[in-house]
């Protein structure tokens, strides 16, 4: 028997109340037969890697105090979320790799054997498959879509942005989250949301560089798109497989920075228009998106002026300069 099947890793930063149930729910569904392995009923062995990005919530300290069986790697800085996902990456042993955002919860003991379970069997059976991703759903246990195509290189100026919102049913955007598609039927997909995927090591290693499977010029955001997109090209699919359900508590780490989420996530949106699309499709993205955060701070300066919560427009307009400090670069 391979003296390790699946390596759970898991990148975290300050949201130790969330990990925690994230732990307890791979707790529930497994049996301790070795102080750094655990197996599930249908006999796979499973590893689980926190790497830790320089919390200031003690979390390193509170996984070896909860869960011992959890190998902590407790990083000086914040490497980001790519960073920390080739570090759990490099240490791991497994077959496969489960890559599991923290703020995500296997639903209860039945669900969650059955849903790693469901997931790894998909893996197993189909040499073609190098990622499968479940069904996430919101706190509320309604579905939140993860099936996606590739965009195009107009989507970029219609998803998450203004323009998109003022028109929720542009074609770009349905395009991208396969709108047309049913979230419980299983379909072979262009990318996944990167809360929690399934991956097999020979299809990471086929695109891996020396620090690992994932594109650490995206500190967080796009660097799951870029993954599936590098692992498609290398001749893997990949697939949305619902039977396999996962709880997503959405953006409890990234939200507690606001600015720095808003800066993060256009400028990997950018990076990876240049990457994919060229630098003329980037420089026209990263204008028009630095476009609509100037008009963004017009219109928050009228509401404050009108005395609409001054606050909130204040905090609001710092926010919105700051990402043009940025430059989106």
């Amino acid at each position: 028997m391979h003296p390790c099947d699946l390596s759970i890793v898991i990148v975290s930063w300050n949201v130790w109340p969330l990990l925690q149930r994230c732990l307890a729910s791979i707790e529930r569904c497994s049996v301790a037969t070795a102080p750094r392995l655990r197996v599930l009923p249908q006999g796979w062995h499973l590893e689980v890697i926190v790497v830790d990005n320089a919390s200031a919530d003690d979390t390193p300290a509170q996984v070896a105090a909860h869960f011992p069986w959890v190998q902590v790697l407790a990083q000086r800085q914040n490497i980001g979320f790519t960073g920390g996902n080739n570090r759990g990456f490099v240490a791991s042993k497994g077959r496969f790799l489960y890559f599991l955002n923290p703020d995500t919860e296997l639903v209860d003991e039945t669900t969650a054997g059955a849903s790693l379970a469901t997931l790894a069997a998909r893996l197993e059976a189909d040499p073609t498959l190098g990622v499968v991703g479940p069904q996430l759903r919101y706190s509320d246990g309604s579905p939140q879509p993860s099936a996606r195509r590739f965009p195009r290189p107009l989507t970029g100026f219609w998803e998450s942005t203004w323009l998109g919102r003022s028109w929720p049913g542009n074609p770009w955007t349905r395009a991208l989250r396969m709108a047309e598609w049913p979230t419980d039927q299983s379909c072979a997909v262009d990318w996944l949301v990167g809360a929690a995927l399934l991956c097999r090591r020979s299809a990471l290693e086929a695109v891996a560089t020396a620090a690992g499977p994932f594109d650490e010029t995206f500190f967080m955001y796009s660097e799951e798109l870029d993954l599936c997109r590098r692992i498609r090209q290398a001749g893997w699919q990949v697939l949305y497989e619902p039977a396999a359900q996962v709880l997503h508590h959405e953006g409890k780490s990234s939200e507690q920075v606001s600015t720095q989420r808003h800066i993060h996530f256009n400028t990997s949106k950018v990076r990876y228009w240049y990457k994919w699309f060229g630098p003329r499709w980037a420089a026209a993205l990263r204008g028009f998106l630095l476009g609509e955060y100037l008009l963004q701070i017009g219109v928050e300066g009228v509401k404050q002026r009108l005395g609409h919560r001054p606050e909130l427009r204040r905090s609001r307009i710092e926010a919105y300069r700051a990402v043009l400090r940025s430059g989106l670069r």
